[in-house]
């Protein structure tokens, strides 16, 4: 069964990056607008059509640079129904030769751009209603291994970030959920452990999926939610 999002206007950040490409698809062909917001510049094999605008250079650490691309969403779109926070990053390294700047770009990449991004949109979704926020945390924020505290605590900022504010907009029509990946099944992951089975990690077109259900209408049963997607990791 195909859930449909037809006429539902999303924000994608992150949205030049793999997973954040997978799920702008997969979103464009269940029938929804598309926003694909990105810190980088538009690739030329991007092309803005009447449900896609690619936004190029936005700085979702800063909110003038937030509020500045969802103003061009509802004025292309006419409204935000929805906003899925891909954008984060991640870097492995052991606390005791670590540096202390790992913690705060982390914070930065995954925690502050969730965080600016809904802040920058939450208005719009508000105003829309029948709204979702689903934010993309990580299985290591429940069970960190080794190399992982700075990645693996701010994930967990993720977690309770979208739990708390889940509380807060329940009674709004307002949804607000996490999905939590094992290891995603993408290029890079695959040159930096080479030795591992790809097989059992989880795809980014398996995880858009799941995604598009908590976008759904089907989904609207689910807040405050972190699930785990974590293949057969």
């Amino acid at each position: 069964m195909t859930l449909s999002l037809q006429g539902r206007a999303v924000i994608v950040t992150g949205g030049f990056g793999v997973l954040g490409s997978a799920l702008t698809r997969l979103l464009l062909e269940r029938g929804a607008q598309v926003a694909a917001l990105d810190l980088n510049e538009v690739p030329a094999s991007l092309v803005a059509t009447a449900d896609f605008l690619p936004l190029g250079k936005v700085n979702l650490t800063e909110t003038t640079s937030a509020e500045q691309a969802m103003t061009r969403v509802v004025d292309t779109f006419g409204h935000i129904d929805a906003v899925v926070n891909v954008a984060g990053g991640f870097a492995w390294e052991t606390f005791e030769s670590g540096s202390l700047d790992t913690w705060d770009r982390l914070y930065q990449m995954n925690v502050r751009t969730a965080i600016v991004s809904t802040k920058a949109a939450l208005p719009h979704i508000l105003s829309a209603g029948n709204g979702r926020v689903v934010n993309v945390s990580a299985l290591a924020a429940n069970k960190a291994g080794p190399g992982v505290s700075a990645y693996a605590a701010s994930k967990a900022g993720v977690a309770r970030f979208t739990e708390s504010l889940a509380e807060e907009l329940k009674q709004r029509d307002v949804t607000v959920n996490a999905v939590m990946p094992s290891i995603i099944d993408t290029p890079t992951n695959r040159a930096d452990m080479p030795d591992q089975d790809f097989t059992a990690w989880v795809t980014p077109e398996a995880l858009s999926v799941v995604i598009a259900f908590l976008l759904s209408a089907e989904g609207q049963v689910i807040t405050g939610a972190c699930l785990p997607v974590s293949g057969r990791v």
